[in-house]
């Protein structure tokens, strides 16, 4: 009786193994961009706008000088 009790137990975790084995082969990596821009999506608007101000560069203020020479 304990011996069929142990090889019961011995087979549920073989099998657990295997199905553990299997579903961590069958996960893609995660995309780092898709990840980053589902996380910024699920900001508020107000905060999306400061994420984004901090990771673009800033840009000059425009001064209406595009470097030619008026005449």
């Amino acid at each position: 009786m304990i011996v069929a009790v142990v090889a019961v137990v011995a087979v549920v975790v073989v099998v657990v193994l295997v199905g553990a084995t299997a579903a961590a082969r069958n996960r893609r990596p995660t995309d780092d961009i898709a990840s980053f821009r589902r996380q910024i999506d699920a900001l508020s608007p107000e905060a999306r706008r400061q994420t984004s101000d901090r990771m673009n560069p800033s840009e000059q203020p425009s001064t209406g000088d595009d470097g030619a020479d008026e005449i």
